[in-house]
Order: structure tokens, then sequence, then C-alpha cells
């Protein structure tokens, strides 16, 4: 017989995701909803798409606010986290999702493109980590999301697969030092997703193409994909899962 805290096994938790107006983020929060978190979404700009997510995920019962802040500076995030603790008084799961990069080769790539690239990518999870601790108590979950460029050589992808290499080592460290307080780390790379991020990649019909062709199955990742795996981190199930890097690609990176 299926119980009510089996069919949301999420309620009562609070869940914020970075970056969660639109794309994979959004899916993450909406899927968390569904289970029975209450969420609060940080977005950076796009005030229209950040209400549009609110009323998706209010609307499945729960609870939402959004927050703006640009993550890449540490009062925001303070800024971010303090909203959070205002409305809810505490967190249970944090998803770093926000990223951002610039999308040229290594040659051509600036100074600023790296710094903007590492803050947001890479620096930001740390910052939102340390803010989320106090906020958390034993059983608090962190789930990073990463990208297959942290390991394999995509184009154009330099300086957002540095930052994510440095992602999944900051998973790792986090992971250790937070075992004792009863909060697992760990962080999900995901293939190819046809979201608008990728619009931004000049190259994106090849990314694309890549992905069909080089997928088992010719089946596209979807964000959906991405946000069942976050939401079973985030469950009892994995509690003794701690600095993983958990890969969903379809199989892509089994023959690229």
């Amino acid at each position: 017989m299926t119980t009510s805290s089996d069919a949301k096994p999420f309620a009562g938790k609070i869940a914020l995701v970075t970056g969660g107006s639109r794309g994979i983020g959004r899916a993450i929060a909406l899927e968390l909803a569904s289970r029975g978190a209450d969420i609060a979404i940080n977005y950076f700009r796009n005030h229209k798409e950040a209400r549009s997510a609110q009323e998706e995920i209010e609307a499945l019962g729960v609870r939402c606010i959004r927050v703006t802040a640009h993550l890449a500076e540490a009062k925001q995030v303070q800024k971010l986290f303090k909203a959070v603790s205002d409305k809810f008084g505490h967190l249970d799961i944090l998803i770093n999702n926000a990223a951002s990069g610039v999308q040229r080769s290594a040659m051509e790539l600036e100074e600023k493109h790296w710094d903007w690239t590492m803050n947001i990518n890479t620096k930001a999870p740390w910052l939102c980590a340390q803010a989320a601790v106090p906020l958390m108590s034993e059983g608090g979950r962190i789930v990073n999301i990463s990208s297959l460029g942290s390991s394999r050589v995509l184009p154009l992808y330099l300086s957002v697969g540095v930052s994510k290499a440095g992602l999944e080592a900051v998973t790792r460290y986090l992971a250790v030092e937070l075992a004792p307080l009863g909060i697992t780390v760990n962080a999900v790379s995901g293939g190819y997703v046809a979201t608008e991020a990728l619009e931004h990649f000049p190259n994106r019909d090849d990314m694309l193409e890549i992905a069909r062709s080089k997928t088992p199955g010719n089946e596209l990742l979807t964000p959906e994909d991405l946000a069942k795996t976050v939401a079973f981190l985030c469950s009892e199930d994995a509690a003794m899962i701690r600095g993983q890097v958990i890969v969903v690609d379809g199989g892509m990176s089994l023959i690229l």
C-alpha cells in the first residue's frame, strides 16, 4: 500500500535550486516539488521566466520563493541565503545548478571570460555550500551539476570544462569535510541536453547531432532525466553515496 509519505517523500523539506528558473534547474525544482519539497529558486536576470517557474512550482501544492542574485559575488550569495532563512528557517537540499561560460577556443578566450566562468561555475558552489551548511541539519544534501566536459575535450568548451573539473574536485573535498555533519555531497554530470543554454553555442547543431549519433539508442537526453537522478541523490536511499560524480548521458561517453 502506498502511503502519503511514499507519494511525497520530501514533504517538509526545503530545497534551493540555483539557476532554477529554466532548463535543467527548472526541471530539478519541479521534480523536487512534485515529491513534496518547498522550493527556493535563484536566478540572475530573467524575471519573467522566474515568475513562470514559481507559478508552475506552486501549482504542485508547495511553497516557492524566487530570489535574484549574482552568485559570483559573496555578498549576493549571503543575500540569497538570508532570503531562504527568513522565509523557511532552514535548508535541507542545495542544488548548485547555475552555470555560465564563454564558448571560444583556447587561443581566442580572454582573461575576463575565464574569470567569469570560474567565478560562477566553481567559486559560487563553494560559497553556496558555506552559506548552506549553517542552515542544514543531519541528513542535508548538496548536489552539484557538472558536465562531460570536465573529463572529455569538447569543442569550444575550455573555460566551462575546466570549471566543471574544478567543481567535481570541490564535490569530493566537501563530501569528506561535511560527512561528519551528516551532510552528503555529490555531483551529476550530464551529456548534451537541448535547453536554452545550448543556443549560446555556435556549434549547437553539431553538438546535438553528435548527441544523437553517439548515444546508444539514438535518444536525446532531457532535463527530466537529470532531475530524476538529482532527486534520487537527495533521498534517504542515497545516504551512503558520497563524493561521487554520477554520469547521466544515455551512454554517450562510452563511445565518444
